[in-house]
């Protein structure tokens, strides 16, 4: 059974990416403050859709009190968000540091549709660090618990 992100995170993930690429084109101080942005951004939105989002895609199933035929894999992804979530969150402060440095950039040149996509990014962040990231690790608790590995 392959182990698929949830259809919406991955569109928010796709429309961010592409509003981030248009920012970058946007030349000036704009562009590159969009494009330390992407520097710090995409490293991370790899790690999140290798092992943070995968898991949430079970959330269905295993509220219907099913399980999954491959829960090593689910929990080898849930047990690596649970060592690296330190960096993940350190991650997303420097990724909200360079967006703060991109929404002063754009408010300099009145561009509020990339303060906009700013505050879209911010919010999707605390959005993974309060629900995505919570529940997903969650998830490997409870399929461990429900094959015995629990603590």
């Amino acid at each position: 059974m392959e182990i698929n992100i949830p259809k919406p995170l991955k569109a928010e993930h796709e429309e961010l990416h592409a509003e981030l690429v248009a920012a970058t084109n946007a030349g000036g101080k704009v562009g590159e403050a969009a494009k330390s942005v992407a520097q710090v951004l995409h490293p991370h939105f790899v790690k999140e859709e290798e092992y943070a989002m995968p898991p949430l895609g079970l959330l269905t199933m295993l509220a219907e009190g099913k399980l999954p035929s491959n829960i090593p894999a689910v929990i080898a992804m849930t047990d690596k968000l649970k060592s690296d979530l330190s960096l993940m969150l350190h991650e997303h402060k420097a990724v909200i540091a360079a967006l703060h440095k991109l929404m002063v950039a754009a408010e300099n040149v009145r561009r509020p549709e990339i303060i906009h996509f700013a505050e879209k990014l911010k919010l999707h962040a605390q959005t993974e660090e309060e629900v995505l990231y919570p529940a997903a690790i969650l998830i490997g608790e409870y399929l461990k618990m429900k094959i015995g590995q629990g603590k």
